[in-house]
């Protein structure tokens, strides 16, 4: 299938606000606030789906609203990217339901992470458009330290130049979304190499409980020259991840992945670097292919964006780690 990459963004564009995960209703009036400022900064005018802050029991609207809104979304020409609320645990209920050519025939930005990896990869599969891990517009509700994140959102979707990924100097794994004023930043160790090698190949993934979600079904991406890169948030214990990228290294065609770029761990899911060597070495699969962690992605701040189904060229040796995102 052919390849789309969406137009890039500039000054004067529209982006829909949509919740296909948890509602806008779980945001306060402080954070949508600032968000809105930040978008506004970036000369981005923002709209709001019909159905955003519906809310039932599981925090979430019924699966008609949420496909009704990426529907109008991708079908309106004003629209120019669409941009999630925040992640959850349900988005996967919507694949069945989408009008996938609906959604190559109008190819247009969407960005989100966590939950919206499935999204992601799925329309991937189904279209060939390229969509993208960014951070959600909860995310934009940051008022400190946002710069880093910030940067890399224009590197990604307002340019088209390749980039290199560079370790940010600091990271934060604290609940900003309660006291904007009370952040606590620590030092950050740069890449973790845990193999070597230099490849391109086509990204793939994003966040790994979600990614495998779509194992055995019509949604899953051909692993075939990719380089995943994949993440998890605080309940991937060492324990967890393991068995998770053992699910993921079983699929047909792993033969075909290329390298693996591993994003942050929260504190709470306690990996260290020497466990996640330890899990690395154990898959005779991954021993003769580059494999990078500790890159800014993922359930920490800040975060790069990057696009799924673009493709990367990483280089990794005790001289030199390079993560550059050549096609976005």
């Amino acid at each position: 299938m052919k390849t789309i990459i969406p137009s890039k963004l500039k000054k004067g564009d529209e982006v829909l606000v949509v919740a296909p995960s948890r509602s806008l209703g779980l945001l306060s009036e402080e954070s949508k606030q600032i968000a809105n400022q930040h978008f506004a900064d970036l000369g981005l005018k923002l709209s709001f789906a019909e159905h955003i802050e519906e809310m039932d029991d599981f925090r979430s609207s019924s699966i008609k609203s949420r496909v009704e809104d990426l529907h109008s979304g991708f079908a309106d020409k004003n629209v120019k990217a669409i941009i999630t609320v925040i992640g959850g645990l349900n988005c996967n209920q919507l694949l069945r339901y989408l009008d996938w050519e609906l959604i190559k025939n109008n190819p247009k930005v969407f960005c989100g992470y966590s939950d919206i990896t499935a999204l992601n990869n799925a329309i991937f599969t189904k279209t060939g458009l390229v969509s993208y891990s960014s951070p959600h517009y909860s995310s934009f509700g940051q008022k400190l330290y946002f710069d880093y994140t910030l940067d890399y959102f224009k590197k990604c979707l307002f340019e088209s130049e390749p980039f290199e990924a560079l370790p940010s100097q600091k990271w934060s794994d604290d609940t900003w979304y309660l006291n904007q004023e009370d952040r606590n930043l620590i030092d950050n160790q740069g890449f973790w190499l845990l193999n070597q090698g230099e490849v391109q190949g086509v990204i793939l993934g994003a966040n790994l409980c979600t990614f495998n979600l779509l194992q055995g079904t019509e949604y899953f991406p051909s692993l075939k020259n990719s380089i995943l890169f994949i993440e998890d948030d605080e309940e991937s214990l060492p324990h967890t991840f393991d068995r998770d990228l053992q699910s993921l290294i079983h699929q047909p065609g792993f033969a075909g992945v290329k390298g693996l770029v591993i994003g942050r761990f929260q504190k709470a899911s306690k990996m260290t670097k020497d466990l996640l060597e330890q899990i690395i070495k154990t898959k005779k699969e991954l021993l003769n292919i580059p494999v990078i962690a500790n890159a800014d992605f993922g359930h920490t701040d800040p975060k790069i964006t990057f696009p799924i189904g673009g493709a990367a060229l990483i280089k990794a040796n005790e001289h030199k780690i390079k993560i550059e995102i050549l096609r976005h």
